[in-house]
């Protein structure tokens, strides 16, 4: 369900299932089933030109700003969030109160299916995030990261830059 403060590209696919609110949505991007993407009047989600976002996946940018590049990848079932805290209890939220934080995916990035992306995250470019990471602090271009909490595993090398 497309509801408002929508701003779409050209050629840009949202399937019936998905909700998406307080977007800006690049040319030639596909969102797939069951999709909630969810920006602030004030800070619109943005998704770059030639993105995949997969089904199930959760957008959330009521919090802070959430800026995703072009040609980025999402597989299935991933969270990505601008704001952590507990709902509910005030003495739960006084304890732990919201973590609020932009978070920004990099160009020609691909990120695993089930990954948990939180507040205060940038994923520079080319980054490759491997499936059921759970992603709280940044990483730099072309890092390939997983785990949980998520650790670089390695970066790619010059010989696998040269081929993107």
């Amino acid at each position: 369900m497309i509801t408002s403060n929508i701003l779409l590209g050209e050629n840009v696919y949202i399937e019936k299932s998905s909700s998406v609110n307080n977007v800006r949505i690049g040319d030639n991007t596909r969102i797939a089933s069951s999709v909630n993407i969810f920006g602030s009047a004030k800070d619109l989600l943005e998704i770059g030109e030639s993105c995949y976002i997969g089904p199930g996946c959760t957008l959330e940018g009521f919090n802070a700003k959430v800026q995703i590049g072009s040609n980025v990848s999402f597989a299935q079932n991933i969270n990505l969030m601008s704001g952590s805290g507990p709902n509910g209890s005030k003495r739960l939220q006084n304890l732990f109160p919201l973590q609020k934080g932009e978070v920004t995916i990099g160009d020609h990035s691909w990120i695993g299916a089930g990954v948990i992306i939180m507040p205060h995250v940038t994923l520079g470019k080319f980054c490759i995030v491997a499936a059921n990471s759970f992603v709280n602090k940044s990483f730099d271009d072309f890092s390939i990261i997983g785990g949980n909490p998520a650790k670089l595993i390695r970066t790619l090398t010059a010989e696998e830059i040269a081929k993107l």
